[in-house]
């Protein structure tokens, strides 16, 4: 893995930070979480490679609250004007 920031989802919307925190602690020291307001998915930070690849490799495809996590390596956030450019 590149990085420490992981995209999590599938999981309730229901779901809160301190909830994916305490689910990722497990796996070593979580920096940042941001869960998307309501949508499923969100993104974990962990504070090294080695810890995001032992929680991705740990929690990817594990069931939590009844949904089957998806845990992968967030990609960057692409800029305002490449998405926009995709429409024309």
């Amino acid at each position: 893995m590149q990085g420490s920031k992981l995209y999590v989802g599938n999981f309730k919307y229901e779901t809160t930070d301190e909830q994916l925190e305490q689910l990722f602690a497990e796996h070593g020291q979580v920096v940042q979480v941001n869960v998307i307001g309501n949508k499923g998915f969100g993104f974990v930070e962990m504070s090294n490679n080695e810890e995001a690849e032992k929680a991705k490799e740990a929690l990817d495809g594990t069931e939590h609250d009844g949904r089957t996590l998806r845990v992968d390596e967030a990609r960057p956030q692409k800029s305002r004007s490449d998405r926009d450019s995709r429409r024309y």
